[in-house]
């Protein structure tokens, strides 16, 4: 988008590029526009995103807001040319995401640093769980064909990039729109063997139902990164039936133990929920035992949004104070994990991805900062020994 409005000589635009999965993720974004609008009274506001996808009305009827594009408008050139996008009486352009059945473009050149870029393979969602609302922003699961993310990690590569990382809004679904329907597995392989100069390949949030037997193969290779987020959301089994997940608590444990068992350094993410609706204390200590069962170390801690238009906004509601109270319980057994987590590198020497200035992280995505490493080369692996941490990151000087 930077590229797009650049190309058309609107250095001077505001672009506000929204999202939508929470109400707070909503209302942030408003008072950003305004916030915005306010400090740069001549620049025109562009306004775009999920949010902005999904309840286009709502952010045109903001007097300080230009123009409204959609999801899809925001990755084309012409979009971003001024006669169209400035001029005339149309305040909204914001097509049917649900019609789009290709991938955009993506600019993959364009990364800042060396450290690590990221390409999108995959975009929309074909899964309709009860709480979440993004699928009516992006649209229905495709993917970009396995040729062109080759060429892409090829070009990320041959610019100096380390590490590349592959993202989409529902990543193992990768493959099914494709021809004979590859899996998310057969892509990290074919990525791996055509591209052998890559030196790490992560993998980015999945479903945790839908790993392929390629996929688990493929993590015991040293060149993928030691590291999985799994989007679990809770911990008991009736809440994620009423979540319409197709897992089970039993399900994600299994998981986190068989990924374990094939790589022993790797280091688990999860998305967990508090306060979904009809949740009960039991039920919410099953969602605090998870982070233990499944030994996670980075835990995303979301408290329940109701998102207009969806099932989970009809279900019988929490108190707003219970959702507080719960997630911030959760949030505090997910610092204790992450403590142990950075206790057990104490002590040892690690190589640390330089990414800017003194700051790194390690394979498993572990933030350190580089007491004495000034000079380091970013985008670059360091050795380094790990003295302490602050109970959020690691501190390393020189071995």
């Amino acid at each position: 988008m930077r590229r797009h409005a650049e190309d058309a000589g609107l250095d001077g635009a505001i672009i506000v590029n929204t999202c939508a999965v929470t109400s707070e993720a909503v209302r942030t974004a408003r008072q950003t526009i305004r916030r915005a609008a306010r400090d740069n009274p001549d620049a025109p506001v562009i306004v775009t995103g999920c949010a902005a996808q999904i309840d286009a009305q709502m952010f045109a009827d903001m007097p300080e807001v230009t123009r409204v594009i959609g999801n899809h408008e925001k990755m084309q050139a012409e979009t971003w040319k001024p006669v169209d996008l400035l001029g005339g009486t149309e305040k909204v352009r914001v097509n049917d995401i649900m019609s789009i059945e290709e991938t955009a473009g993506h600019l993959i050149d364009g990364m800042d640093g060396r450290a690590r870029a990221y390409i999108q393979v995959q975009n929309g969602c074909d899964h309709r769980c009860t709480f979440c609302i993004i699928p009516y922003g992006r649209g229905n699961s495709r993917s970009v064909p396995a040729g062109e993310v080759v060429n892409m990690v090829r070009r990320l590569v041959e610019t100096g990039h380390y590490e590349v990382v592959l993202t989409g809004v529902d990543l193992t679904s990768w493959g099914s729109d494709l021809p004979n329907q590859p899996q998310l597995g057969n892509l990290v392989q074919r990525i791996l063997k055509l591209v052998p100069e890559l030196q790490q390949l992560r993998i980015s949030s999945i479903d945790a139902i839908e790993m392929d037997e390629a996929l688990f193969e493929v993590m015991g290779d040293p060149r993928v990164a030691p590291f999985m987020h799994l989007s679990l959301q809770h911990g008991d089994n009736l809440i994620l039936k009423r979540m319409k997940r197709r897992h089970n608590r039993d399900d994600a444990i299994e998981l986190a133990a068989r990924l374990r068992s094939i790589r022993p350094d790797i280091a688990l993410g999860a998305d967990i929920i508090a306060g979904f609706p009809t949740e009960t204390e039991e039920a919410f200590q099953n969602s605090l035992a998870l982070i233990e069962d499944c030994n996670i170390a980075f835990l995303h801690a979301f408290p329940y949004s109701p998102r207009p238009g969806t099932p989970a906004e009809r279900m019988p509601q929490l108190e707003k104070s219970v959702i507080k109270e719960r997630a911030a319980r959760l949030r505090a057994v997910g610092a204790n994990a992450l403590e142990k987590h950075l206790d057990s590198y104490v002590g040892r020497q690690v190589d640390v991805l330089i990414e800017k200035g003194t700051s790194g992280r390690l394979p498993d995505f572990t933030p350190v900062h580089l007491d004495d490493f000034e000079a380091a080369e970013a985008g670059r692996p360091a050795r380094a020994r790990i003295i302490e941490h602050d109970k959020t990151r690691l501190k390393a000087v020189t071995p």
